[in-house]
């Protein structure tokens, strides 16, 4: 997220014609593309990047902060269900996807154009049985009782175009946030952590969940938080163990997630 590169590329999707309605439709700044050394970007019309494809690897999770935000593997080993707040490239909702064929997987995306984008330039799959895309505000996603206590897994990534933090950081809704996890939910979120808002939604998490852990900071101040729906005892020895599992079925690299945790 926080890493600059120049857009090369503009796309811009094609809108119907106005209607008169008493309800704003929400404006969405352009959704343009670049590629640079076999890697494909997406932007918001900004130098801003919103997530990163290698092309020759599209389901590979190619930032290290998407890497981190798989960091509730090392709890979690075979989620019944994981939903992802904020589409970006499809990073994670395709990683999930693959990796955990029995998990039923759902991305919530409030821009249609992203979700356009990512089937046409980032091979997002169509919807099935397992895969649900829907086009929708992340806050009424929370908010839906429907889906109160049914996730195993929230990873929150929601950024505008100017990349000032989180669109959605208010303690209330992380408190919906952690009303959707079941009672052993994990939440990751990612975060700016050289930005003032990240001290904001660092306390507004630690608010809503009963723990939080920080991973270190990536790129140019990724921080990924980890939130947990009920208090958990950190043991170093299992974790380092089951990131030698993770590592060895997935080459993510788990044993720096460890690290990163005894730092802190």
């Amino acid at each position: 997220m926080l890493i600059k590169r120049k857009s090369i590329e503009q796309v811009e999707s094609s809108r119907p014609a106005s209607k008169p309605t008493p309800v704003r439709k929400p404006k969405y700044a352009p959704v343009t593309l670049s590629e640079q050394d076999g890697v494909r970007y997406l932007h918001f019309g900004t130098e801003w990047v919103q997530g990163a494809m290698r092309i020759r690897k599209p389901n590979w999770p190619e930032l290290e902060y998407a890497q981190q935000m798989m960091a509730w593997m090392l709890w979690q080993q075979q989620p019944a269900r994981i939903a992802q707040l904020g589409l970006g490239t499809a990073t994670l909702t395709k990683y999930c996807y693959v990796t955990f064929p029995e998990a039923a997987v759902t991305a919530v995306e409030l821009n249609p154009s992203v979700i356009a984008i990512c089937a046409s330039m980032f091979k997002l799959p169509d919807n099935d049985a397992r895969l649900n895309v829907v086009e929708m505000d992340a806050l009424d996603y929370v908010n839906d009782e429907a889906n109160a206590g049914t996730l195993d897994v929230l990873q929150v990534d929601l950024y505008d175009a100017t990349a000032r933090g989180p669109v959605l950081d208010s303690a209330e809704f992380y408190q919906s946030c952690n009303a959707c996890l079941t009672d052993d939910g994990i939440m990751t979120v990612n975060l700016f952590g050289d930005h003032p808002s990240y001290a904001r939604n660092i306390k507004a998490i630690k608010f809503a969940f009963e723990q939080v852990i920080c991973l270190p900071q990536v790129h140019d101040g990724n921080v990924v938080a980890i939130a947990f729906k009920r208090q958990r005892a950190i043991d170093l020895a299992a974790l380092a163990e089951r990131a030698a599992q993770i590592t060895a079925s997935t080459k993510l690299p788990a044993k720096t997630w460890v690290k990163g945790i005894a730092a802190k």
